[in-house]
């Protein structure tokens, strides 16, 4: 009877509250859960970092620390660069790209603009290319390729030398100075020496007679043999056009006699013109006087 008299302890509900509910259903959500373990933290940061920014002499000092650690850092000694060496460059284009660079050393690497160096390198006309890079000690490195000289350009100027694509490589004083070189003249010439290549390459057996090629109204061009005697090509297939008077100087030895030029802008009906005297042997020979003018 005790034991009914007691009172039944109210056992508790075990369904979450209302609120606890809501807030289970909301944790849920992927984007609540990013905002509160992202976007609240990064807030709170971002607030503390633009109250700290909001004073002026804060932000000085900042600025001013990290310029010095900045400062600190790129002028280690194992960051300086002490020495400029340029390889695959004749002694005088050495000098001329050391001069046209004017790198200041000693110079910490971070300061160096290796882009700007290579392209004042690159902008002389005897070099074709420069790789600039800092290498082991300190040392800045420029490795040259040079224009190989091809072609010697008579032109208003003066005398030019040129590579195998026509680009300018420096002057020249004197033609004897690089007689090694074929000489090509005329207005227009550096633009056509691929076509000048294929000339003198099919010269064969009368290169040693070159004296040059002159390039005629920017369209074909004159070869100039020695003796003053001249071979006028046509402006199409010039090169098919000399071989076959080639092959006919092989057989009769034409070039031998007395010419002063041979012109073949017609291929089909080639013209050759006589030397003075020897225009007046043939005349004699048939019974004809001379002219006035080659009395």
């Amino acid at each position: 009877m005790q034991s009914l008299g007691r009172a039944m302890p109210l056992r508790r509900d075990p369904a979450p509250s209302r609120w606890a509910y809501r807030m289970q259903r909301l944790w849920l959500t992927p984007v609540f859960r990013v905002t509160m373990r992202v976007g609240v933290p990064a807030f709170i940061l971002a607030l503390s970092a633009g109250l700290y920014l909001s004073d002026q002499a804060r932000r000085e000092t900042l600025g001013s620390s990290y310029t010095e650690l900045k400062t600190s850092v790129e002028q280690r000694p194992e960051f300086m660069v002490g020495l400029l060496s340029i390889d695959g460059a004749s002694p005088a284009l050495s000098d001329a790209v050391r001069a046209k660079v004017k790198v200041d050393l000693p110079q910490s690497r971070f300061d160096l603009d290796l882009a700007a160096v290579q392209a004042k390198a690159e902008a002389l006309d005897a070099v074709a290319s420069a790789e600039v890079r800092i290498g082991a000690g300190g040392v800045l490195q420029i490795v040259i390729t040079e224009r190989e000289p091809a072609f010697v350009w008579r032109s208003d100027p003066g005398l030019m030398l040129l590579d195998a694509t026509g680009h300018r490589i420096a002057g020249l004083a004197d033609r004897a100075d690089r007689a090694d070189l074929p000489l090509v003249a005329g207005p227009g010439a550096n633009a056509a020496l691929p076509e000048a290549a294929e000339i003198l390459q099919a010269l064969g057996p009368l290169s040693p007679r070159l004296r040059g090629l002159v390039r005629i109204s920017e369209r074909r061009w004159n070869v100039v043999l020695d003796r003053d005697q001249t071979i006028l090509l046509p402006a199409q297939n010039p090169t098919a056009v000399l071989e076959g008077l080639i092959a006919l100087n092989e057989a009769e030895d034409i070039l031998a006699r007395d010419l002063i030029s041979i012109d073949l802008r017609n291929e089909h009906r080639p013209v050759l013109r006589l030397a003075p005297f020897a225009l007046d042997e043939l005349r004699r020979a048939q019974g004809i006087a001379p002219t006035e003018s080659n009395l």
